[in-house]
């Protein structure tokens, strides 16, 4: 928002400095970002008056102006065609700084001579001033403007650029910016004047008006202004519009647009005659309706956008933009003008599926308030009286379907001592409230406050302390320091074991990434089935529509764009959720471990070239996860298409499935154009969680027993299963399979697996009796529960 401090001052005065006020303003929340100073390059630049005007005598377009500065007269060319005798305009001299009217740059003013004749300078119009972009004539100054002095003094402005919040739509207009400066300064706001003379006949007597949509339309107003005469807005209304940021376009849209910037609620004028059967419908859009808005583009509308509409067809998209059809011209008579208030968030998604966002939509996305309409109203037919000649018709079209009463909040003393630690007297309380514009009534130690109309935002105790301590400052609030000592954390296992994995897999020597859980649709497919994923209403762009519920394309994806960068083996892995559909309720949005391993394990080097990485490389990380987070995995055969076949293993903790890991098909690593073996495996973040109390135990002083163990099984016999068995033994402290062997003198659908087993007990050396009976019982087992024989026992 841009507020012209000249304007400013016509709703209230004060006595600091522009860098003052600006600093106030911002301690209290109203940040101004920038001070802009309109003038600082008219250096030289003067008040004149024109006091001859003579022709060129070799130019048949071109005029001789003499001006007068105040007892010195200059001579310049000029071809403007607006130039009187008696006029104020603005001199600029030689050597004065002026934007180029052709190029826009700002250049010093040279000496020429034109057809002949020398120009002592130059009258200017509002571009070269940098006022507007009017480059037709001269910029005609007021008739009391002092000849002679400096142009700043007469033109010359403050700007304060504000930083509003969503919360604030009354600092989106001059008057609630007003207030603000009122209550920080100590004085008082003068609302401009809205009264005007109304004639009959009145307003009903030509239009009908209906509301069809009350849930999106809370309130409608208009009026009819008979006999305006469209033209030029004068200067003064101009330039406070260039100076706010719009541009000017003739007295009766200019009009409407600074009366929303003076008091926030956005307005629009239709011409009458073209209105349909004098009838005016605030209704829902129609499927496949078309209208072509004021910046000559056809939009497709429906259902879900409100029109304003007449008997026939739509003629404005509500709170964005009016239609082309309806617009005022130079031939409009009569003037229908709109003030109303509509649902926030209708306009916001309107005018974002629409892509066309506008200051009116501006403001009705932050919520005004309804009670708006009517003084915005008044105030536009006041200024149309005024400057377009208008006759105002007798009375208002005023449907108020949404009306509600005003609330009052309580406000006490404890109020303020248990939100800011502090108190003030109630009387310094009700007089901050008050210059805010606020109703404020005083029972007791209670105070009843009534917002004003602008303040949105006071709904709650906390939003009037609030009020209190930005008024008064944040600065005075007495500093406490904290008291007790600071609450310990809650624990959070999850958030434990993730960073844990993190640390884990960079110190086995892996890459962590980070990718996007939006994907496409043709991405999360690539790597197989997968649940179907929940879609964006509104995606930003095609490759991010759905929400992923696998990490497996995401970190292929990536593994494929790092491979085509570099001829070393990979190792990457990302922690991030996926987001399982959950009905209608939100997306279960899972935690996972995901790693992917392709290419040669190390870097080549002169001892040979390194081997590609296998399915052992991820069970061996898998295991080391498992060993550092005190979990006992256990492996079984996975038959997911995803895998190579025989190449993949699922995880188990216990009774529960933890994850799956192996060689990637094939033709699923084609489809993300990876070559060789990519190994990839993926673990539940949850399913990791251990939050049993580690129990250390003394290493024991006495020698382990090693011993090799070799039996024969059938083909489908896991060597895990046969592992586990042998780990449940007494006194058994490790087994490993260090073999695997099929063929000759085994009978074909056999193999043969050997173990390493380490016994040892904690209070004593194990005798070779002992664990040779040990070694008895597992044979027993394994063969009562598997069909195992030793090897080298007849069948």
């Amino acid at each position: 928002m841009r507020v012209p401090l000249n304007w400013l001052r016509d709703y209230v005065q004060w006595s600091l400095s522009s860098e003052e006020l600006a600093y106030r303003l911002t301690m209290a929340g109203v940040e101004v970002e920038a001070i802009e100073r309109r003038g600082e390059h008219w250096a030289g630049v003067r008040v004149g008056e024109v006091v001859r005007i003579e022709p060129h005598p070799n130019a048949d377009r071109l005029l001789l102006v003499t001006v007068d500065l105040g007892g010195e007269q200059r001579t310049v060319v000029s071809g403007a065609p607006n130039l009187a005798v008696g006029q104020r305009v603005p001199f600029a001299p030689v050597g004065a700084t002026l934007i180029d009217g052709a190029t826009g740059e700002r250049k010093p003013l040279q000496a020429v001579r034109i057809r002949g004749v020398e120009s002592a300078g130059m009258v200017c119009s509002a571009k070269e001033l940098g006022l507007g972009e009017d480059h037709s004539g001269i910029l005609i100054l007021p008739s009391a403007a002092p000849v002679g002095a400096p142009l700043v003094e007469v033109l010359g402005d403050v700007i304060f650029v504000l930083k509003t919040t969503p919360n604030r739509p009354d600092l989106l207009s001059m008057l609630g910016v007003a207030w603000e400066v009122a209550a920080l300064s100590g004085a008082a706001v003068t609302p401009p004047p809205r009264e005007v003379a109304r004639r009959p006949p009145p307003i009903e007597a030509r239009f009908r008006l209906r509301i069809e949509a009350p849930d999106l339309c809370p309130r409608y107003s208009a009026a009819l202004i008979r006999g305006v005469r469209v033209g030029p807005s004068p200067a003064w209304l101009q330039q406070r519009l260039e100076a706010a940021g719009m541009r000017a376009i003739n007295n009766v849209v200019d009009i409407t647009n600074y009366v929303m910037l003076e008091l926030g609620q956005p307005l629009h004028a239709f011409d009458a005659a073209t209105l349909a059967e004098q009838t005016v419908v605030v209704r829902r859009a129609r499927e496949g309706e078309r209208l072509i808005t004021l910046d000559g583009q056809e939009r497709l509308l429906d259902p879900t956008m409100l029109v304003i509409a007449d008997a026939a067809r739509p003629v404005a998209l509500a709170g964005v933009m009016g239609g082309l059809e309806t617009e005022v011209t130079e031939q409009t008579v009569d003037v229908l003008l709109e003030s109303a208030n509509f649902h926030n968030y209708t306009i916001r998604r309107m005018a974002t599926r629409l892509r066309l966002r506008s200051e009116a939509s501006l403001r009705f996305e932050k919520g005004i308030s309804p009670e708006l309409t009517l003084p915005a109203l008044e105030r536009a037919c006041r200024l149309l009286a005024e400057i377009a000649g208008g006759e105002i018709a007798e009375g208002v079209l005023d449907a108020y379907p949404g009306q509600r009463p005003r609330e009052r909040r309580a406000l006490q003393l404890a109020d303020l001592e248990r939100i800011l630690g502090v108190a003030w007297p109630l009387e310094r309380v009700a007089a901050i409230f008050r210059s805010l514009g606020a109703t404020v009534e005083r029972e007791g130690e209670t105070l009843w406050i009534t917002a004003p109309p602008w303040r949105t935002d006071l709904n709650l105790t906390e939003d009037l302390v609030e009020e209190v301590a930005r008024i008064i400052g944040y600065e005075e609030l007495p500093a406490t320091p904290l008291r007790g000592p600071i609450p310990a954390s809650p624990p959070d296992p999850l958030r434990v074991t993730s960073e844990r994995l993190r640390d884990l897999m960079v110190a086995a020597g892996l890459d962590e990434v980070i990718t996007y859980p939006l994907v496409s649709r043709e991405l999360l497919t690539r790597a197989g089935p997968v649940p179907d994923p929940i879609a964006l209403l509104n995606p930003m762009t095609s490759e991010q529509a759905v929400l992923r519920t696998s990490m497996r394309p995401s970190l292929l994806k990536t593994m494929a764009e790092n491979a085509r960068r570099q001829e070393d083996g990979l190792a990457l892995f990302e922690v991030g959720p996926v987001f399982l559909p959950r009905g209608n309720d939100l997306p279960d949005e899972v935690p996972w471990l995901a790693f992917a391993l392709c290419g040669p394990r190390g870097r080549g080097s002169w001892l040979g070239v390194n081997s590609a990485y296998d399915f052992f490389d991820g069970k061996g990380i898998v295991e080391a996860i498992g060993e550092r987070l005190r979990l006992a995995f256990r492996f079984r055969r996975s038959n997911d298409p995803f895998y190579h076949p025989g190449r993949a293993a699922e995880v188990w903790r216990e009774e529960t499935l933890v994850g799956t890991l192996g060689e990637v098909h094939p033709a699923i690593a084609e489809r993300f154009d990876l070559s060789g073996r990519v190994v990839y495996a993926e673990l539940q973040v949850r399913a990791l969680v251990n939050e049993a109390i580690a129990i250390y135990q003394p290493v024991s002083r006495f020698p382990d027993v090693v011993q090799d163990l070799a039996v024969v099984v059938a083909e489908t016999v896991e060597a895990e299963a046969i592992r586990a068995l042998l780990a449940r033994g007494r006194y058994v402290q490790d087994v490993r399979l260090f073999d695997i062997y099929r063929g000759q003198p085994l009978a074909p659908g056999q193999k043969s697996l050997a173990f390493t087993l380490r016994f040892r007990a904690p209070d004593r050396t194990l005798t070779e009796e002992e664990v040779a009976h040990i070694r008895q019982e597992l044979v027993e087992q394994l063969k009562t529960q598997y069909g195992a024989r030793l090897r080298g026992e007849e069948e």
